[in-house]
């Protein structure tokens, strides 16, 4: 996979009570190992939340907290032609999907992984399953949910 297919990498993670937003480099978001341990890196309160934007196609989110990881990938069908989401799959215990088998769009993983921050699991599925929205819009819409929305778009903020 190029790194030019990674949109963006994104971690947030509550420190002393405040969110801290970064913009990872593209390269941590090429396998889900460099993803873990680029999120691992940072001190949390409960967890360092993760955000990858690949080819406008799709996203995942993953968490981790300590030694666990846990991952939302929001198209299975994007296992098919990345591997990082056939990775992500595989980290999950899932099956890569048949292409026959697919006719819409489908999510995958732990849709509970955000609800202790106070983002439940329909209103999470029903953003990811959403084929109006680019992956950018529906991360937006998720960092706006948890309160580090306006962190979070400063990071794309251009300056002339």
């Amino acid at each position: 996979m190029d790194e030019d297919a990674i949109d963006f990498v994104v971690a947030a993670w509550r420190e002393d009570g405040h969110w801290q937003v970064s913009r990872l480099p593209r390269r941590t978001g090429l396998n889900h190992r460099s993803l873990i341990a680029a999120l691992s890196a940072h001190p949390a309160d409960n967890g360092v939340i993760g955000f990858v934007s690949v080819a406008e196609d799709f996203f995942i989110v993953a968490r981790t907290h300590h030694r666990d990881s846990r991952f939302l990938l929001s198209d299975v069908a994007a296992a098919l032609d990345w591997p990082l989401a056939s990775q992500v799959l595989e980290e999950m215990g899932l099956e890569q999907p048949d292409e026959d088998d697919i006719d819409e769009l489908m999510s995958a993983g732990d849709l509970t992984l955000l609800q202790d921050l106070g983002m439940g699991a329909s209103e999470l599925a029903m953003l990811s399953e959403d084929d109006e929205l680019y992956p950018d819009e529906v991360l937006t819409a998720v960092a706006n949910r948890l309160g580090f929305g306006a962190q979070f778009e400063s990071l794309f903020e251009v300056h002339a």
